[in-house]
């Protein structure tokens, strides 16, 4: 670890993007501390995808409940993410959690971004994906979202990357603000529960990889390689309607969804602090 770094106290969760750990930190820079990565906000240590989550949920949890989040921290350290399996079953247990809870434009979105993960899964090789279990559940709660993403229509199956680019992140920034435009007493718990989900599937899938990697011939005469991270989901684009997920592209822990009527009120997510990363 590198002791420059290393903080006279321990600093405190809150929002936004710090400068360093005396100015406070978010929950993915003290991610990046505790893995002895350089201070940051987009470490290296955890998938993309995930810290994205990470990131929205520090920012819109309450300061009065944020630092519940720090047992979180710890168990994200390490998942650095895989192969398309990772982005399809982070996008179906993220699109799952609150969808029957979240408001109408909202839960519309998610039904199509459950609808696209079934329709990648269904392209993928097995095992069965963590998360993606839960996908026929989750849409016989929403039959009107379902409906109404059906009569959109989804069109052709979408590529890796397209799905990685626009699906996932636009879920994952639906599915915040759906708990968020809840204005309900338990929003805080509510996204804390949608952080966990997501750890929980993610450490599925990391055990998922772990045969694999196991039964890959050792190269002692190649130089170490290491596998180059996958792209930063862009977190610019506010996920009012369903329109990129259609045109664009856990067994750790079960996935509980709510059993409540879904909320009509709705608010703005106000737009994420953190600044991407330099290229």
């Amino acid at each position: 670890m590198r002791t420059d770094q290393t903080p006279d106290v321990l600093p405190v969760l809150s929002r936004g993007k710090h400068r360093n750990p005396r100015k406070g930190a978010c929950f993915m820079e003290m991610a990046s501390f505790l893995a002895g990565e350089r201070w940051s906000d987009h470490p290296a240590c955890t998938d993309p995808l995930l810290a994205q989550l990470a990131r929205l949920v520090n920012d819109q949890t309450s300061d009065e409940h944020r630092h519940e989040l720090t047992p979180l921290i710890p168990d994200v350290v390490g998942l650095r993410g895989g192969d398309f399996r990772w982005a399809v079953g982070l996008t179906a247990a993220v699109a799952a959690y609150p969808i029957l809870e979240v408001p109408e434009s909202t839960q519309r979105a998610l039904a199509a971004g459950l609808l696209r993960a079934r329709q990648a899964g269904e392209g993928l090789d097995p095992p069965p994906i963590p998360g993606c279990k839960e996908i026929t559940a989750a849409l016989d709660l929403a039959p009107g979202a379902v409906a109404w993403a059906r009569r959109i229509g989804l069109g052709p199956p979408l590529t890796e990357k397209q799905f990685r680019r626009h699906t996932a992140p636009a879920v994952v920034r639906c599915a915040v603000e759906g708990i968020v435009a809840t204005q309900e007493p338990d929003v805080d718990a509510r996204l804390r529960g949608l952080l966990a989900v997501a750890v929980a599937t993610a450490t599925a899938l990391a055990r998922q990889d772990e045969p694999a990697r196991q039964d890959e011939p050792a190269h002692q005469d190649e130089p170490a390689r290491q596998k180059a991270p996958a792209q930063d989901p862009s977190h610019s684009a506010m996920c009012t309607t369903a329109s990129p997920l259609l045109t664009t592209g856990a067994s750790v822990r079960p996935i509980t969804i709510p059993s409540r009527s879904a909320w009509t009120s709705r608010t703005r997510l106000p737009k994420e602090s953190h600044s991407p990363p330099s290229r």
